[in-house]
């Protein structure tokens, strides 16, 4: 069992910047791809970016490529998603996953075993 904890959310003006950490409750984190998500209200839950588990490989939704990066701490066993040039549209709860298996699936939230509760982002404009 994966525990995810979200931290780091909060308001912040349009083209500001916030970071958040994903800490994991794991031995062997460097085992799963760490993703993150985002649903707004009334709209479905996205794919932000997915990092595998040791680091040197990531993936970006074409909306947020350059201006956000996913890295992690294995030895911490924590993600982190730095948010840089924050748009309004980009209000949502954002959530961190987890799964272990192939890089192919790591855009499909229905590949992700373990979510975190989800740390509210609110961009004003």
């Amino acid at each position: 069992q994966v525990q995810l904890v979200e931290s780091g959310g909060g308001l912040v003006q349009a083209g500001g910047s916030l970071r958040l950490s994903c800490a994991a409750s794991v031995r062997t984190f460097s085992s799963y791809i760490m993703g993150w998500f985002r649903q707004a209200p009334g709209k479905e839950r996205e794919f932000v970016t997915a990092i595998s588990g040791s680091g040197r490989s990531t993936n970006y939704a074409v909306s947020v490529k350059g201006r956000f990066t996913i890295s992690r701490d294995n030895a911490k066993n924590t993600g982190y998603l730095q948010m840089n040039g924050q748009k309004p549209e980009e209000t949502a709860v954002y959530y961190c996953a987890a799964y272990s298996g192939s890089l192919s699936y790591w855009r499909a939230p229905g590949n992700y075993d373990y979510w975190g509760q989800g740390t509210q982002v609110t961009v004003s404009s």
